[in-house]
């Protein structure tokens, strides 16, 4: 039998990332990537030429039954996204998921994803924190947020720049004009900045500064 390995991908900085994770994907019989055209570059960059097939939210449902036979004929299989770690608000959930029930050996690498230096960075407390990857879009957005407000935990938030201003709006309406934010774009990038401040401070910055790149967002839980 083969094995499913989860091989986190480089942020932004191609340099973040493990000398193990390359051996994995050198060794390996088949990588999945997110987008073939995004993980072609950084293969090349590394000198991996293990061949490379599509899988993403598309096509993931279709593809995880044939996946999950080939690892039971003994293909080796190391699944990536575009960025961070597989299945953490990316593809990689399913797949997972069904070769643990199939009882096919699944190993995680360690390494980049971008909500942990985004949290240490806020200087919020990070004993005890919620994940919550990306807010509902439209059905279930208020109701989701209502129930965050009570949250005593310091949460962490994946946006896309068009849509921060939205969510730091939402956030000054339903946690306060004083609930402690951070916001963390372009990690590990050239142009790598965090903002803190109270939720009206950092929509006022954002608001004359309009963002861009990839967006973490830290708020302080409810006192």
């Amino acid at each position: 039998m083969g094995k499913l390995y989860i091989v986190p991908t480089p942020i932004g900085n191609l340099e973040d990332i493990t000398l193990r994770a390359i051996r994995v994907l050198k060794e390996a019989d088949l990588i999945l990537a997110e987008d073939t055209r995004t993980s072609g570059k950084l293969l090349q960059h590394l000198e991996v030429s293990t061949p490379m097939q599509s899988h993403h939210m598309h096509n993931e449902h279709k593809t995880v039954s044939g996946l999950v036979d080939r690892i039971q004929a003994g293909t080796t299989i190391a699944l990536i996204s575009d960025a961070g770690t597989p299945a953490i608000s990316d593809p990689g959930f399913l797949l997972t998921r069904a070769c643990v029930e199939a009882g096919v050996e699944v190993e995680c690498l360690p390494g980049a994803t971008a909500f942990v230096p985004a949290l240490v960075n806020s200087g919020l407390p990070n004993d005890k924190f919620v994940f919550e990857g990306f807010l509902p879009v439209k059905k279930g957005r208020q109701t989701r947020l209502t129930f965050l407000s009570e949250e005593t935990r310091t949460m962490i938030f994946y946006e896309s720049p068009h849509k921060l201003l939205k969510t730091l709006a939402n956030f000054v309406e339903y946690f306060g004009v004083d609930r402690p934010v951070s916001v963390s774009r372009e990690l590990t990038k050239m142009y790598e900045e965090t903002i803190r401040g109270t939720a009206e401070e950092v929509l006022k910055h954002y608001t004359e500064k309009p963002p861009k790149g990839e967006i973490v967002i830290v708020v302080g839980g409810k006192k």
